[in-house]
């Protein structure tokens, strides 16, 4: 395992890290094609025993079932210090006033019920789960900042969203003498490259951690494009991202497997490799013992400058998509 300094901090998190929207209760919120506690266990501890060391959850996540199948997996199987964990926030969690967003009160309000259902007094990264246009950013921005002072988080990250958002978040806190992000969790992969434009850049110039979500498209980068799983088959959120580029997209897949069949090795390492030359750590899925392999064995890969250009060479511009 690789272990790297997040940002600007003096945390070091592995290179990969294991996302954790896969492991929940199935019949607890919308993902029908979640993992229950007893079949996440295994991977969980499969993810330590590799050297990963970081963890990435949200409150919404199978309704809060994922922060407690993850909390008390890591409990048993770790210690408290060893392990980096990560969590969000956003996200709509009861119907009614308050119950979603990122005012004062929802963030103290979700903040204390992740900690309950991770069984921790602290997380190590707490992050917005997208912006929130109906908040002032500065009422956002002050209860994260006392939410670090208090002790309740390590850090403060954010994730997808406009590059001038972003900025804009960045510049007040400064000004403000507030925590500021850490990290940018966004939407980075072969078949989606718009971050470059912007998002990348400000990251790279502010000194801020890239930790992107679905690196492998779904999975769509580690298979022939008319194969289907469970989970695209089900997942609607995923329906939305490759809609109206798929000649295109489809010839990015031909490359990757092109080039996995050249160096005998399975897409996904390929896929990832290529992720991990433009980022800090990636977020992976895993719900089989072989996803957490390839991850942890693409940090071995060095692609040659040719394959880069080879995997690049088909990509045309997309609409924004993952948060609008």
């Amino acid at each position: 395992m690789e272990y790297v300094r997040f940002g600007n901090t003096g945390l070091e998190v592995s290179r990969i890290c294991l996302g954790c929207m896969s492991y929940g209760e199935p019949d607890r919120g919308n993902h029908a094609w979640t993992l229950s506690e007893e079949k996440s266990r295994p991977f969980i501890k499969q993810a330590l025993e590799l050297g990963i060391n970081f963890f990435d959850t949200a409150n919404v996540y199978s309704d809060g079932s994922s922060e407690e199948i993850i909390g008390r997996a890591l409990n048993d199987f770790s210690t408290r210090e060893e392990v980096v964990i990560a969590t969000k926030v956003n996200s709509r969690m009861r119907q009614g006033p308050n119950g979603a967003g990122l005012s004062r009160k929802a963030i103290f309000a979700e903040i204390d019920a992740s900690l309950r259902r991770l069984g921790t007094d602290y997380v190590d990264l707490y992050q917005i789960h997208r912006f929130d246009y109906e908040t002032p950013i500065e009422e956002t921005l002050e209860a994260l900042h006392e939410v670090v002072k208090s002790g309740k988080a390590r850090y403060i990250g954010a994730s997808s969203m406009y590059a001038w958002q972003f900025a804009q978040m960045l510049a007040t806190s400064s000004q403000k003498g507030w925590t500021r992000f850490v990290s940018m969790q966004d939407y980075v992969n072969l078949l989606y490259r718009e971050e470059e434009r912007e998002m990348l850049p400000l990251c790279k110039a502010e000194g801020i951690a890239v930790i992107p979500w679905s690196p492998l498209a779904r999975g769509r980068l580690t298979r022939d494009w008319d194969e289907t799983s469970a989970r695209s088959e089900t997942d609607e959120f995923g329906k939305t991202l490759y809609a109206g580029t798929e000649d295109a997209d489809k010839k990015v897949v031909s490359a990757v497997a092109k080039i996995a069949e050249q160096r005998k090795l399975p897409r996904a390492q390929i896929a990832l490799a290529w992720v991990l030359t433009k980022v800090t750590s990636t977020i992976v899925g895993a719900t089989k013992a072989s996803h957490l392999d390839d991850a942890v064995a693409s940090l071995q890969i060095k692609l040659s400058d040719d394959e880069i250009a080879a995997l690049e060479a088909p990509y045309i511009p997309h609409r924004v998509m993952g948060f609008v």
